[in-house]
């Protein structure tokens, strides 16, 4: 019968016992570098990050700066409105 996803299994004596066995990796990926090593491989890829990156056209740049800029306005105005409708609202309530 084969188990469900995701049920909890415990695991057998074998796989205990291999595991147990396994001798620790030296060296490898994770093994430890110099500082300037680790700060060069960190630039490195940070660079070819930086080249996967879909970069938006000049007309796009446009399009999305000039809907930025409208909707903030139109957020700037709206508060205002709500602004100054609770002020009047206050002073008629408070005097």
């Amino acid at each position: 019968m084969t188990d469900a996803v995701g049920s909890i299994d415990t695991p057998d004596a074998q796989d205990e016992m291999a595991e147990s066995q396994k001798k620790p990796r030296k060296g490898g990926k994770r093994a430890k570098k110099g500082p300037l090593k680790r700060l060069a491989l960190f630039y490195r890829q940070i660079v070819a990050e930086l080249r996967k990156v879909v970069w938006p056209s000049r007309n796009q740049l446009t399009t999305y700066t000039t809907v930025v800029i409208v909707f903030v306005a139109v957020m700037i105005g709206l508060v205002t409105v709500i602004d100054y409708g609770l002020n009047h609202a206050a002073k008629y309530v408070f005097g």
